[in-house]
Parts: C-alpha cells; sequence; structure tokens
C-alpha cells in the first residue's frame, strides 16, 4: 500500500442515491452510465460513491438487491420480483452472511432477469448515473460510456474484509477464493472483465489513488 490518502476498507450503506450535482445543472439531461465491475472486497463500492459525489451522478449498489431479496426469505424468485427501493435500507445487508446468501441467489437465473430492468432503467436515467456490481459493463449495461474493472488479489481482500468483520484470517480468505469461483463460474452472468473496460488493480494502491484513476476515466469520457 502506497503511504498518504485514505486506506480501505471505506463503505457506505446506502443502496441507490442521487449525490450532488455538477456543475449547474449541466448533466440533468445527460445520459451517461458508468459501470464498475469487480470481485468483493476490491474497492468497487468505495470509487462507485466517490465518483457519484463528485459528478453528481446517481448510484446503484446493485449487490444490495440481491442482499435484499435474499433477506425477504421465501421464494427469492418473488422476492426480486416485489422488491422496492425501502428494501435496500434493511438492516445486515452488508454482513458477511447476507453476502453469501446473495451470491447464492445471484446464480438464480429468474432472479437475475427480475431485477435487471430495474437496473437497466437506473442506468440510462437523465442525469447519469454510477452502477457497481459483477456484470454491469458485460450485462446490465453493455453500452455503459465508461467501464472499470476493479480488482486485487485475493490475499488483500481478504485481509479488508477481515478489518471490517474479523474472524479467522485463514478463513476470511477461503471464502473470498470461494465467492469467486461462485461468481465468476454461475452460467447466468458470471463474474467478468468487458473486454473495453479500464482495469484497476487496487492491491497496491489507496483510495485517493484509485478514486483519482477512476475519476480521469470519466472526466475523458465526459470531455473535461
Amino acid at each position: 500500500m502506497h503511504g498518504g490518502g485514505a486506506s480501505w476498507p471505506l463503505r457506505g450503506h446506502e443502496g441507490a442515491s442521487r449525490a450532488g450535482r455538477f456543475g449547474n445543472g449541466e448533466m440533468n439531461d445527460l445520459i451517461f452510465t458508468v459501470a464498475i465491475d469487480g470481485p468483493a472486497a476490491a474497492g468497487k463500492g468505495t470509487i462507485a460513491r466517490a465518483i457519484a459525489a463528485r459528478f453528481g451522478l446517481a448510484h446503484l449498489d446493485t449487490g444490495l438487491l440481491y442482499r435484499a431479496a435474499a433477506a425477504k426469505g421465501g421464494d427469492p424468485v418473488a422476492a426480486a420480483r416485489t422488491l422496492t427501493e425501502a428494501d435496500l435500507a434493511a438492516p445486515g445487508l452488508r454482513s458477511e452472511a447476507a453476502g453469501e446468501a446473495a451470491s447464492r441467489v445471484a446464480a438464480i437465473p429468474e432472479v437475475r432477469a427480475a431485477l435487471l430492468d430495474f437496473q437497466r432503467r437506473f442506468a440510462r436515467r437523465p442525469g447519469g448515473a454510477v452502477l457497481d456490481g459483477r456484470d454491469i459493463g458485460t450485462v446490465v449495461c453493455p453500452e455503459a460510456e465508461v467501464k472499470l474493472y476493479v480488482t486485487a488479489s485475493p490475499e488483500v481482500r481478504a485481509h479488508r474484509r477481515w478489518l471490517e468483520q474479523g474472524g479467522e484470517a485463514a478463513a476470511v480468505l477461503a471464502e473470498v477464493k470461494a465467492r469467486d469461483a461462485r461468481d465468476a463460474g454461475r452460467a447466468v452472468a458470471p463474474l467478468a472483465r468487458a473486454p473495453d473496460a479500464l482495469v484497476l488493480d487496487t492491491s497496491a494502491m489507496t483510495v485517493d489513488e484509485a478514486v483519482a484513476r477512476a475519476a480521469a476515466a470519466v472526466a475523458a469520457a465526459l470531455g473535461r
């Protein structure tokens, strides 16, 4: 990790949000999507929130959709079809158990289909949007103006998760690797890097460094 700047992890709790506007309403009618994909604990959520705030874009943490659907209990397909933004504020959605349940629910094709339209509408809403997840640039919004693939080594990601949640370090690493295998190996919309995505390996980056790289890509796409 380089010296200076904020350190990982920095995680928020909002699901869908609108950041402060950039400039004098110049983004109000613009259709502009930033798609941020990557494995668990790579830093994509932290980067997504920072980019949304800097450029005045709406932000959706798509992982919370699956966590919320799993948390509702019962038939996950029915839960996905009836999901509302209020469900994204349910307590406990950031826990490791909720993440594991979300990974299992996300492997169900009918669940993904039920949530796909919601994500696509959010992505192309007037004023621009940032979405972070695992298949945003490949499935949800392949036409996104900016695609980022945020990653880090399994060991670094496991350490970040351990700093957040504690537990046995070896067990956390095993869970991270198992989650990676499940997300990359599912038959529908697996975790994958879009061919035209900019790769940000945050293993040795501070938060500030990673955000600066991402912001430069967004600014270039906006012509700023």
